[in-house]
């Protein structure tokens, strides 16, 4: 009974260490969660606009003047933007970023996969992890972004589908990212990051032309104004899977915390009935012995 006992004191102390480490987890990735929150809160409206004027002027300059990054041709080759974490502890979020990618591929680029055109670069050490370990085609030079984590750097990395897809390497490139709602809520997401997409016509809608006035001239401006404003969608996809991963994270802490509660509870009940048990086997033994010398 004894060994029993010190095997759930044992145990109550294993949990109870956890439990402050998912305790301390919680409220770091909590701090993270803010100054990354904030971030990607300030940045989302200014890029959604943004996004927004590209796709207006792609539509409504369509002939008018050849825009190389706007460019729709056969898809060959494909470029996947996997943005993961580079950490783990954060519930099931990286494992379901990978989980799209691959249905992405399954369902979109099953032909181009099979011929070995579907190319994926990881941003994040768990993509990269899990799609070197697998065999997919890689392009390894940002895995390691979020170490040094600033727009310079990720301007860099966007760099590589934007020159990609103008010199043709690419046909098309996707990003497959989450998008941050709140610290319980993130959406998995796959967004066409190349060619720009244009805005999308409802059935039986006239298109309107939209009477722009470009100045500088119309083709200088937009050859200027086309990588930086996809320079910014790169950015806050990054931004927003993120704050994602601290959110996730923050979530699955307090989760674990409470089931560290819940075992604690158990354990001590568990505890305190075997010590009970011990108690009155102890004391039937002594009353059994006085009966037996008194006899």
């Amino acid at each position: 009974m004894s060994g029993q006992l010190k095997e759930v004191r044992n145990r109550i102390k294993s949990v109870q260490s956890s439990q402050q480490i998912t305790k301390a987890m919680k409220m770091v990735s909590a701090a993270k969660l803010r100054r990354a929150q904030d971030a990607i809160l300030l940045m989302r409206p200014y890029a959604v606009k943004l996004q927004e004027m590209l796709q207006n002027i792609v539509s409504n300059t369509e002939g008018d003047i050849e825009m190389a990054l706007a460019a729709e041709r056969p898809v060959e080759k494909v470029l996947i933007v996997v943005i993961t974490s580079d950490r783990g502890l954060c519930g099931a979020y990286n494992s379901n970023l990978i989980k799209l990618a691959k249905q992405l591929i399954r369902e979109k680029y099953a032909e181009q996969y099979a011929k070995g055109r579907v190319e994926i670069m990881p941003i994040g050490k768990k993509g990269y992890e899990h799609f070197a370990k697998n065999g997919y085609k890689i392009n390894d030079q940002y895995w390691h972004l979020f170490a040094d984590l600033n727009f310079d750097h990720v301007k860099q990395a966007a760099a590589i589908a934007l020159n990609g897809f103008i010199k043709g390497d690419y046909d098309a490139v996707e990003l497959v990212y989450s998008q941050f709602k709140n610290a319980a809520t993130q959406v998995y997401t796959t967004e066409q990051f190349l060619p720009i997409a244009k805005v999308a016509q409802k059935e039986g809608q006239q298109k309107i032309k939209a009477d722009y006035i470009f100045e500088p001239e119309k083709e200088v401006l937009i050859a200027e104004l086309m990588p930086k404003i996809l320079n910014t969608q790169f950015f806050k996809a990054i931004l927003d899977g993120h704050a994602s991963e601290h959110g996730a994270r923050m979530t699955a802490m307090d989760k674990a915390t409470e089931n560290a509660a819940e075992l604690l509870r158990n354990l001590k009940l568990s505890y305190n009935r075997a010590r009970q048990a011990a108690i009155t086997t102890e004391l039937t033994e002594i009353v059994s012995g006085a009966a037996a010398l008194a006899g």
